[in-house]
């Protein structure tokens, strides 16, 4: 018995979420973009987080000699975060993020009615100590103040020879 042919199938559509930038210092702003999701959606998105170097058990001495046993602590709130975008007809879209802590966040989009979901990462260090940069040297004051004491000890001895002369005569 032959059947009529059947269309091959087509792949489901893969939803994907994207970061502009992996990696962040606090404070920094990144760019969430969406796509493959149903049009005009409302996609819900879940932030967690999770510390990126967490103290490993063990034991620390106190300063009796004693010690006392240490745990693995979570540096960042545990509760995950949650907001909402709003795809456009393709079913694409944007969305700026601050985070607010550090550590490896996972960003986990749902789309509401099409149910397809997508996940990505992002690491948000602690913020870098400035670099202050040198625009004249250091030495500038110091070197004033020596240069000063100089030019006065010159005047000083100056006057010396001078009120030698006069007191004493002229000496060869």
């Amino acid at each position: 018995m032959s059947g009529t042919p059947q269309p091959p199938p087509y792949p489901p559509v893969l939803a994907s979420l994207t970061v502009n930038r992996p990696t962040i210092f606090l404070g920094e702003t990144v760019i969430l973009t969406g796509r493959n999701f149903g049009p005009n959606e409302t996609v819900d998105i879940t932030v967690t987080t999770q510390p990126l170097a967490a103290p490993a058990a063990g034991t620390a001495r106190r300063s009796d000699g004693s010690t006392v046993a240490m745990a693995p602590v979570a540096f960042q709130a545990s509760a995950p975060l949650t907001f909402t975008a709003r795809t456009n007809a393709r079913g694409e879209f944007s969305r700026r993020y601050t985070p607010s802590v550090t550590g490896l966040l996972t960003f986990t989009a749902v789309g509401r009615e099409s149910g397809r979901t997508a996940s990505t990462e992002l690491r948000v260090l602690h913020k870098k100590k400035p670099h202050l940069p040198v625009t004249g040297s250091s030495t500038s004051t110091p070197m004033k103040v020596g240069g000063g004491l100089v030019a006065a000890g010159a005047v000083m001895l100056l006057g010396t020879v001078l009120w030698r002369r006069r007191r004493f005569g002229s000496v060869n």
